[in-house]
């Protein structure tokens, strides 16, 4: 894999693949859209405002107890809706996307 690109203060390209970051799992999270990769998602093509189709679903398993987390989203306009389902904190709230900066 190569570098990031940056594309926007909320987006960056690594081989076709776009990241934006979560507030709620205090990560990066990666969508294949160019790169032909399955699964993959629909962009609108927007770097400051990124809508994302369909939602994003991220389960991982952390820390000593390896709790299972569990982070499901819309990414749309500009902003991160979390569903209900999530484990972390942001759990049912709708956010702006972070600076990847923070990540």
């Amino acid at each position: 894999m190569s570098g990031f690109t940056r594309l926007s203060a909320v987006l960056e390209d690594a081989d076709g693949k776009l990241f934006f970051g979560c507030p709620g799992c205090n990560m990066l999270h990666g969508l294949n859209v160019l790169n032909g990769l399955k699964p993959d998602w629909t962009w609108n093509g927007d770097a400051e405002k990124p809508k994302f189709s369909p939602s994003v679903l991220v389960t991982y398993r952390w820390g000593p107890e390896q709790a299972e987390v569990r982070c499901h989203s819309f990414a749309r306009e500009g902003r991160i809706e979390f569903f209900s389902d999530c484990t972390h904190a942001l759990a049912g709230k709708t956010v702006d996307l972070p600076s990847v900066e923070d990540y």
